[in-house]
């Protein structure tokens, strides 16, 4: 969930602008308004699902994309719409609501540092013909899944024992990084030498995009997790990278998720996060090797 558009919590002077500005908004695109209670109930509802503290001055957002789902279910206030997905009579579209509340944007190579020292301080260390295997725990649209997978395979080659695991709470995100379609404009940061090499021109309806090879897919796998829940047998990681998502949570919230997912690194492995954060206060598990670079003990 790199770089979401929907949390943080708010300043209180902001509050009263934010609903003036969703009022605004509600009436500008035919949405009802959202009072402050109604839109509290979404805090502590996602809050609860995802960990996400989703601030005060992103009313506008909300209203915006979940008036379209009350349209879609002819309902007339959010207060309806809350009873829907909280109800727990109605599984898909409480998805839906995550999907439009957790919705990111990321690119190719984004903060390469940590993608160098990968190439070379990781897997120069790591034991030659053994397998390797990474997980992008909050992947988004799957950029930062075959970013990694680029450079496995310039490093160890597209025959070596190597995976990637994508995931994310997103399945509409999901969809879209399995299918490893992107459209030209998306290649921000990534190299015209990997261009040519690990992806293949887009054709007739795909005009205009490239594909993922299936040589660098065969490489990847791809599953809806919740960090904010007990994690699914994933198995053991050489490096987890878990970028620009704990910004969004609160304190307590990132000591859970963070000692989850050490709990999936092998000994000796490295837990990236993203340049706005640290793991300072929140695990003694972990030796800080850099700024934003810590490893398991072996």
């Amino acid at each position: 969930m790199t770089e979401s558009e929907s949390i943080v919590n708010g300043a209180p002077a902001e509050r009263v602008r934010a609903s003036s500005q969703a009022r605004g908004a509600a009436a500008g695109n035919g949405n009802p308004d959202i009072s402050d209670a109604e839109f509290a109930q979404f805090q502590k509802l996602i809050y609860k699902i995802a960990g996400i503290s989703l601030a005060d001055t992103k009313k506008v957002l909300l209203v915006g994309r979940l008036g379209r789902r009350l349209k879609h279910h002819g309902l007339s206030s959010f207060a309806e719409y809350h009873r829907l997905v909280a109800s727990g009579a109605e599984p898909d579209e409480l998805q839906t609501m995550v999907d439009l509340l957790t919705t990111n944007e990321t690119y190719f190579f984004r903060e390469e540092a940590h993608f160098e020292f990968l190439a070379k301080t990781i897997l120069p260390r790591h034991p030659a013909g053994t397998p390797f295997n990474a997980w992008s725990a909050a992947s988004s649209t799957g950029e930062e899944i075959y970013t990694l997978a680029f450079v496995l395979a310039e490093t160890l080659g597209l025959d070596a024992a190597w995976h990637v695991t994508g995931s994310d709470i997103s399945t509409a995100v999901l969809a879209k990084a399995e299918q490893g379609l992107y459209w030209l404009d998306r290649t921000r940061g990534l190299p015209q030498s990997y261009l040519r090499r690990f992806c293949l021109k887009g054709v007739r309806s795909q005009e205009g995009g490239f594909m993922i090879a299936p040589e660098i897919k065969r490489h990847t796998r791809f599953m809806q997790v919740n960090l904010n829940r007990t994690l699914p047998a994933l198995g053991k990681f050489h490096v987890i990278f878990l970028r620009n998502v704990m910004i969004y949570f609160d304190a307590e919230t990132k000591r859970q998720v963070v000692a989850r997912l050490i709990e999936h690194l092998h000994p000796g492995g490295y837990f990236i996060v993203g340049h706005s954060e640290s793991l300072n206060g929140l695990t003694d598990t972990l030796h800080a090797l850099k700024p934003t670079i810590y490893q398991l003990p072996a």
